[in-house]
């Protein structure tokens, strides 16, 4: 293995597994630190953790073992996969796992860069952008458990870390590999300004034979060929049967996305409230969705007053938690009566679908999205997962996903 990723999320995971695998990398995305080492001709392995919103102890003892185990299967180069929105709080966890991580790996002027021009994603001036908004005018402030509301990187990374955080401009980055690593400081951080792909590639270069990274997926895109590996698109094998869409994300796009969908499927909606209080069911809930003639769409995508509301009434965790474990028993239950297409939405909702599978290992085919690939499944009936970061992907996403997945690559 030449590249370890530690991812702190399910859509994250297979975003950056995505990159990975169409720069040419032989890649498997595993559920969590696996208990038995890695096949020998994996170029790269992508641990998924639910880190993103969990206790700093927690996320910092996962991303360890997950570490730990990558370093076992040869990994040379560990890249800490946060989300492209550096989603966090200022109390939030990526400082301390970050801290810890080059602690562990005895790394120094570390690379931090979340951007991903492609998606929408660029640091310019050390302030991160989504599209051509501040993020924390973006939408981003009102997400219901990792508010954003700062867009100064070098600000909300220095609040949660012990350690200096330096800043690499974008003139900087233009000027090349050589330049940015002239630049980097000798201790710490540098969050790294980037506003196009090409700075993406440079900053690849720049961290060949680096112990440690951290970034979106975008920061994986230059990595590949400090090893000499050339692109290469991933191959699928159709999988036909019946599908179902769960969406739990609040985003903006997401909510777009399932009012496209609703004109051209049946759908239902969960509320917090009848997830908190038991009135819906997931064994109900796939027994509708497995006679509908159109892969449904089960949804509690909510405007943010509405989630708010609903945390007020019901406490964050409990409603979070209710609301997952229903989606979580719910692809359980379509996985059991014969659902073999699943599109989910939302990263704590591909989370719970994952644990619900009990997946232990993914393989990565061909991008459905920029970021968003075609997952297989594999076990007697392989079933094909999209696990969508809530942003990411046009408002026809759903049914354009669930048709290529029917479609050999």
């Amino acid at each position: 293995m030449r590249i370890g990723v530690i991812a702190d999320d399910f859509t994250g995971a297979s975003d950056i597994a995505l990159t990975l695998a169409e720069a040419g990398m032989r890649v498997c995305q595993f559920i969590g630190v696996p208990k038995n080492a890695a096949n020998s001709d994996l170029d790269a392995g992508v641990v998924a953790l639910k880190s993103r919103t969990a206790p700093a102890d927690d996320a910092i003892r996962d991303s360890l073992a997950a570490c730990d185990w990558l370093l076992a299967q040869g990994a040379e180069q560990i890249v800490f996969k946060v989300c492209s929105t550096f989603d966090s709080t200022a109390n939030g966890n990526i400082g301390p796992v970050l801290d810890s991580l080059s602690d562990r790996l005895g790394a120094e002027g570390v690379i931090v860069c979340p951007a991903f021009p492609e998606n929408g994603r660029s640091v310019y001036q050390g302030h991160l952008f989504v599209q051509d908004k501040l993020l924390s005018e973006s939408g981003m402030q009102d997400h219901p458990l990792t508010p954003m509301r700062d867009a100064d990187l070098r600000r909300v990374l220095a609040a949660q870390s012990s350690k200096p955080v330096g800043h690499v401009g974008a003139l900087t980055v233009m000027r090349g590999a050589a330049a940015i690593r002239a630049t980097l400081p000798m201790e710490g951080y540098a969050i790294v300004d980037a506003i196009r792909d090409e700075d993406l590639f440079e900053i690849g270069k720049a961290a060949k034979g680096a112990l440690l990274l951290c970034g979106g997926s975008g920061i994986a895109l230059g990595l590949p060929a400090n090893f000499d590996i050339a692109p290469v698109e991933p191959s699928w094998s159709a999988i036909e049967g019946p599908g179902a869409v769960l969406s739990g994300s609040c985003s903006r796009a997401t909510r777009q996305q399932v009012e496209v969908y609703k004109e051209q499927a049946p759908h239902r909606e969960i509320t917090a409230s009848e997830a908190v209080n038991g009135t819906v069911n997931a064994h109900e809930l796939a027994g509708w969705a497995m006679v509908q003639a159109v892969p449904p769409l089960i949804y509690s995508s909510a405007k943010p007053d509405v989630v708010k509301a609903a945390q007020d009434t019901f406490g964050t965790d409990r409603a979070a938690v209710a609301i997952e474990t229903l989606f979580a028993d719910l692809s359980a239950e379509l996985a059991a009566k014969g659902a073999r297409r699943i599109v989910v939405a939302g990263g704590e909702t591909s989370g719970a679908a994952v644990k619900g599978l009990r997946a232990q290992a993914l393989e990565i085919g061909p991008r459905l999205a920029a970021g968003v690939p075609v997952l297989c499944l594999v076990h007697a009936h392989p079933i094909a997962l999209a696990l969508k970061s809530g942003n990411f992907g046009d408002q026809d996403f759903f049914a354009d996903a669930l048709a290529k997945m029917e479609q050999s690559a």
